[in-house]
């Protein structure tokens, strides 16, 4: 077995596979190697619609053999670390492999253990998330009889951070379609000050947040979650602002203790679990201080080894992890690898912070909303042509591109290194 190629790929997920089938329509004859342990590749944006009960779960998989593009040499090994001085990255069990150029893009790993209680509730009863197992919520969801349906995130970065919200509408949305809303409140609770970062999404999902009477929780940090009593505790970030935490009438029953500390009672519980880079990625010579890896915002060029580039969740950039993200990160990736290649230096910084997130709102409508890194409003010009209308409003017709249009793109284009 080779055990040196030209370009090594971490990862067999979005970016990996987009970034090798970029680069073979490049150049057909580059000597590629992708380490992948994964036998099955999964379209994870469908989740929340699995979650909601309106995506077949086996839809979303395809196996990996069929998207590692023909010419490319998979290594089916898990990577576990690296010498970047020596060109080198260890495998668990096929020893070292070498590289002229590395590309690292192996996502993220949840981490349970970040909250007390979360590895021995999750996925049991009552407590679920569309990020582990989305047959998982859907069968809590239709199962809910009533009470305090929460929904929630973690102070840590996640992908696609709209994701615990989308989960939160569909839910409303169908407690109220089959009777049950009258006798349920629906709470999204976050670390955040705000539901989302771009103003004029803001206000749309606030009129979806205020048409189901849905209580939402800004400031609230989940950080304990006691499975057997059906109580979840966070703690206030406010810091010192003046928030009312609890509301007067408190219909939630939540209890205070301290200035800090929130328990909430709840007869379901959906959260998008904590998330950090993969051990071996955090442990590396390769990350800044919050344990990503640690590339420039605009060239993905790690900003101490120049043959080294990261993008997708890995990565260290301010914008969402997601795979509308990656689809603009790519082209800069391969871009600059090849102009190394040619003795030049990687002057691609063209990657803005692009990242977009479809909030499905309910059963048939979606706002897309579409950023870059300061948080501006950034609709994709090839989309705004085939949409027409203004994609931060709800609207069927973006409900459609989530359920059908992007899926297609994703498997059909996007794996096969075409321009979408």
């Amino acid at each position: 077995m080779k055990t040196h190629h030209q370009i090594v790929i971490i990862g067999g997920g979005t970016a990996g596979i987009m970034v090798a089938a970029q680069m073979q329509k490049k150049h057909k004859n580059l000597d590629i190697a992708i380490i992948e342990p994964s036998d099955t590749h999964y379209y994870q944006p469908a989740w929340t619609l699995v979650g909601a009960g309106t995506y077949d779960f086996k839809k979303t998989a395809r196996p990996m053999e069929n998207l590692i593009p023909k010419g490319v040499t998979w290594i089916k090994d898990y990577a576990n670390g690296f010498e970047p001085e020596k060109n080198s990255v260890s495998t668990k069990s096929r020893g070292n492999i070498t590289y002229d150029y590395l590309v690292v893009a192996p996502g993220l790993v949840m981490d349970l253990s970040l909250i007390e209680g979360l590895p021995e509730a999750l996925g049991k009863g009552v407590v679920c998330s569309n990020y582990t197992d989305p047959e998982h919520t859907w069968d809590v969801i239709k199962n809910f009889k009533g009470g305090n349906a929460v929904f929630t995130q973690p102070t840590t970065p996640i992908k696609c951070g709209g994701a615990p919200q989308k989960i939160a509408y569909l839910a409303a949305d169908y407690f109220r379609k089959n009777g049950v809303a009258n006798k349920s409140n629906v709470i999204f609770a976050t670390p955040g000050t705000v539901i989302f970062g771009v103003k004029v999404i803001k206000e749309t999902l606030m009129k979806v947040i205020d048409r189901y009477g849905i209580h939402f929780k800004p400031f609230y940090a989940p950080y304990k979650i006691d499975a057997d009593k059906k109580i979840v505790y966070f703690k206030n970030t406010a810091k010192g602002e003046n928030q009312c935490v609890i509301t007067e009438d408190n219909t939630l029953g939540e209890t205070m203790m301290g200035e800090a500390i929130i328990e909430m009672p709840f007869d379901m519980l959906h959260l998008a679990p904590p998330q950090t880079a993969p051990k071996f990625v955090k442990e590396s010579v390769l990350v800044n201080e919050a344990g990503w890896l640690d590339v420039d915002h605009h060239s993905l060029q790690h900003n101490k080894y120049n043959n080294i580039f990261g993008l997708g969740d890995v990565a260290a950039l301010p914008t969402a992890k997601t795979g509308a993200a990656i689809r603009k990160q790519v082209p800069v990736v391969v871009d600059n690898i090849l102009k190394l290649m040619k003795n030049k230096k990687a002057t691609n910084k063209s990657y803005n912070g692009y990242s977009s997130c479809p909030l499905v709102t309910a059963y048939g409508k979606m706002v897309l909303g579409e950023f870059d890194y300061d948080n501006n409003f950034t609709p994709d010009p090839k989309l705004k042509r085939m949409l027409v209308f203004n994609s931060a409003k709800e609207h069927w017709r973006l409900w459609m591109l989530k359920k059908y249009g992007l899926p297609y793109l994703y498997w059909n284009k996007m794996m096969k290194g075409k321009d979408v």
